[in-house]
């Protein structure tokens, strides 16, 4: 189905989404137009803040001009594809641009935090969606587990490079590094992954 027509349902379930109970979300993946329903917690969304925290305060000193930014939607029509990630690295001024997509073409990574309802989403979908997006890095952080991984050098619909750490490391991602000892993992409060 050509991309077109994709967003054209895109459109009108995101349309028919307002009318739902709760917080819905409207992708097109490799299957096409797919409506989910979120819920993101407090860790999910403290985990995406550290991190956007973390990058804003590394992305002017390696591209000035970027930033770490969440909810916005990543399009790629040529290859048929629009998410919308937690948070992605791209130039602070697509906020001026008209229209809500940003081109994948300018996004430098994206980064997930993997929900307990929908893993498979982050760890299968979305892993072949955004190499084929030509999206250089790609963060998946997993508090149901207290792992982290970093995939990067996209080439032929994958990922080539992909490295596993656990809470507690300093992440290498791309030319940043993220921390990782604050972060909580599902759960009770004040929960930690210990080594």
């Amino acid at each position: 189905m050509e991309y077109a027509k994709m967003r054209a349902i895109a459109e009108e379930l995101a349309e028919y989404a307002e009318h739902l109970e709760g917080s819905w979300t409207v992708e097109i993946a490799a299957s096409g137009p797919k409506l989910a329903m979120t819920s993101p917690s407090k860790r999910h969304e403290g985990t995406i803040h550290r991190i956007r925290e973390q990058l804003n305060r590394q992305i002017p000193d390696t591209h000035p001009g970027y930033v770490c930014a969440n909810g916005f939607e990543i399009e790629h029509p040529s290859a048929g594809r629009m998410r919308l990630p937690d948070a992605a690295v791209f130039p602070e001024a697509a906020f001026d641009e008209d229209g809500l997509p940003v081109d994948a073409s300018q996004v430098l990574a994206v980064v997930e935090i993997v929900s307990p309802s929908n893993p498979d989403n982050d760890y299968r979908d979305k892993l072949a969606d955004y190499p084929a997006m030509g999206i250089e890095h790609y963060l998946i952080v997993d508090p149901r587990t207290g792992t982290i991984e970093v995939h990067s050098d996209p080439a032929d619909g994958r990922y080539r490079s992909s490295e596993p750490y656990i809470y507690g490391d300093l992440v290498p991602f791309g030319p940043w590094a993220v921390d990782t000892a604050d972060f909580r993992r599902y759960g009770k409060a004040g929960d930690r992954e210990t080594r």
